[in-house]
């Protein structure tokens, strides 16, 4: 059996083009912190230290090591959580190099700590990278969220959170956190803007 969040878990991953409350369980990720524009070399290599983390548990029993409860399984997607600096919070319009960010691609329940070492070193050995030692291995639950597909390019995401804005108001919800959850569906270096695909997520709780 193979597990595929495409199909499996299509509740989290796989929402519609409109706002629906979801809860969403622990979960485990490789995560790595960063600071200044995603458009810039040094986001891609924050994404790039992740996914060969990610690679490492993927083909452990390729490598001779299968790790207790492993299942054959798609990497998942990369996630990206948002905020902003104190000084990019005071502007008016969004200036992209003061965004603050912590990016994360989700682990298997299997995953444990001696198979995130063997990942670490699996990486060290074969292709080192520089921002390795930023990247932490940690659970994250998020609860009560409210999220939607936005399709289209990012700079266009205002559309969508107008929309679940109004959701939040018209019933008795409100934001736990000014922070707010990207997972890209697609990749943005081979899809046209128009067709990426991005679910959008806040994190709220009932008003009463």
């Amino acid at each position: 059996m193979k597990v595929e969040w495409r199909k499996q878990e299509k509740q989290i991953y796989l929402p519609k083009e409109k706002p629906e409350l979801i809860s969403v369980p622990e979960q485990k990720f490789f995560m790595i912190r960063g600071q200044g524009n995603p458009n810039q070399d040094d986001f891609a290599e924050r994404v790039a230290v992740l996914y060969s983390l990610a690679y490492a548990v993927r083909m452990m029993p390729k490598q001779g090591y299968t790790p207790e409860g492993y299942l054959e399984y798609t990497v998942y997607p990369l996630e990206g959580v948002w905020d902003l600096t104190e000084e990019g919070r005071k502007l008016d319009v969004l200036n992209k190099d003061e965004l603050v960010y912590t990016i994360m691609i989700r682990q298997p329940d299997f995953v444990t700590e001696e198979v995130v070492e063997r990942a670490f070193e699996s990486v060290r050995k074969k292709k080192p990278h520089p921002l390795l030692d930023e990247v932490v291995f940690d659970t994250m639950e998020e609860g009560l969220s409210l999220q939607m597909l936005h399709v289209g390019p990012y700079d266009d995401e205002p559309r969508s959170f107008a929309l679940m804005k109004e959701f939040i108001e018209n019933n008795n919800l409100e934001r736990t956190t000014l922070l707010h959850k990207e997972i890209y569906l697609t990749d943005a270096r081979k899809v046209d803007l128009e067709k990426q695909r991005t679910v959008l997520r806040y994190w709220v709780r009932s008003v009463h």
